[in-house]
């Protein structure tokens, strides 16, 4: 069983939740934590200089509002929504935060992703700790 569970979450929570946290929870030892990140893309310096001030924060803001609502009544995640590319940031929050499991989706792979690689892959090739992938 893992004491530090992290399950990545797209922005858009495209997939169903509700699978891959029941694996997480099954693969959660019993005094153990789950915490779902959602990562939001960083906004280049030479858009930001457009936008108004404080915008990446109310981004995060928005999203992570949107995650607590679609998660509303379950009581046993911890939410965190924080910027950068998500699979480095996948993988660097994993090492920070001593995570010993990641669970998360993957997609149906298209021909793009052979040559570029997925956030799934990318956190199965560098990640730190064990990654379980749901299809």
């Amino acid at each position: 069983m893992y004491a530090n569970i992290l399950v990545p979450v797209a922005v858009d929570h495209a997939p169903d939740l509700a699978d891959v946290l029941e694996i997480a929870r099954r693969l959660r030892a019993a005094d153990g934590t789950i915490t779902v990140l959602t990562v939001a893309e960083a906004i280049p310096p030479y858009m930001a200089q457009y936008l108004p001030e404080g915008q990446e924060a109310e981004t995060r803001a928005t999203i992570r509002a949107e995650l607590t609502g679609a998660l509303a009544g379950v009581g046993d995640v911890e939410i965190r929504v924080v910027t950068g590319h998500a699979g480095m940031t996948i993988v660097d929050y994993a090492e920070r935060h001593g995570v010993d499991c990641i669970v998360m989706h993957s997609h149906r792979p298209e021909l793009k992703d052979y040559f570029l690689g997925s956030t799934a892959a990318r956190v199965v090739r560098h990640a730190p700790c064990a990654v379980h992938v749901v299809r």
